[in-house]
Formats: structure tokens, C-alpha cells, sequence
């Protein structure tokens, strides 16, 4: 096992991270100009009473301003089959088109299909170097059967069911 300083060695920090696999997400939020996704994988769970998640956009993104600051969100669990989702949201943040989606409440687009979806009221956020931690209070949530999309090492990696 290499050691290393993460300050003076932030590519082999960002390789340490990466071998901890992550569920893949995409988080909408209603835009100015019209429905906005982005690709995340920066989510985790922080509390059942309340119930309340987080994810993390990256301040450098070119979508953070949408996000950041936007009073409700939905996060949106991709399944194993789904990973034209999380390439599409990757590359626009309008890659509506084609999918089964539907206006919430607050107008927030709800894709339909997902493992898991949270729908959220932005209940706090936190500056956290380059990125923010937008916790979300759950108010409403759906599940179905299936395998999570899960990244790894820089590539998707498949669970055997």
C-alpha cells in the first residue's frame, strides 16, 4: 500500500478515493430555462428523523449556480441498466428528451424508472473547499427491486446478482 500526502499529491489522493465504489445519481432541480440535471455520485444519507440526504456539487461545475441555492431538488438512484442516463446528463444538462419524466411538486422534473428517487426541500448548506454540501429534507421517496449503477476506479462497475 503506497503513502502518501494528500496536499502535496492530489492525483494519488483522487485515486485513493476512487477505489471506494459509489452509486451513481442524477440530481434535477427546475431551471430558468427549463428542466436541469446533473450527474452525481457525491450522495449519501444523513439522518432518518428527520430524514434528511446530501450530495456535493463541485463549485467548478458549469451547473453549479443551478444548484446551488435552489430551494427543492430530487435525487434520482440510477439502476445498473441506466448508464445512457448518467452519459447524458454527463454531457447536457437538458438530456430530457426521450426519457420518462414528470413535473413534481415545486415543478421539480421527476425521472421516472430509477432504483430509488428523493424528493427534497433544501434544508441546509455548507461550504466544503471546492465543493458545497447541500443537505436535503425527504419529502416524499420511491424504491424498486434492482441493482444499483455503481463507479469505481474512474470506470462503471456491475454488481452479479
Amino acid at each position: 500500500m503506497a503513502v502518501f500526502n494528500p496536499t502535496t499529491d492530489p492525483r494519488a489522493f483522487r485515486d485513493a478515493l476512487g477505489a471506494y465504489a459509489t452509486g451513481v445519481t442524477i440530481v434535477t432541480v427546475p431551471g430558468a430555462d427549463g428542466p436541469t440535471g446533473i450527474t452525481a455520485n457525491s450522495f449519501a444519507s444523513v439522518s432518518l428523523d428527520p430524514p434528511l440526504v446530501l450530495w456535493s456539487p463541485a463549485k467548478s461545475s458549469k451547473r453549479f449556480n443551478d444548484f446551488s441555492g435552489a430551494p427543492h431538488f430530487a435525487i434520482h438512484v440510477l439502476d445498473a441498466h441506466q448508464q445512457d442516463i448518467c452519459d447524458a446528463f454527463t454531457r447536457d444538462k437538458h438530456a430530457f428528451d426521450g426519457l420518462d419524466w414528470q413535473t413534481g411538486d415545486n415543478d421539480v422534473p421527476l425521472i421516472n424508472g430509477c432504483l430509488a428517487r428523493f424528493e427534497c426541500t433544501r434544508d441546509a448548506e455548507h461550504d466544503a473547499g471546492d465543493h458545497m454540501i447541500i443537505v436535503g429534507r425527504v419529502t416524499g421517496a420511491s424504491v424498486r427491486d434492482g441493482l444499483p449503477l455503481l463507479f469505481q476506479g474512474g470506470r462503471f462497475v456491475a454488481i452479479k446478482g
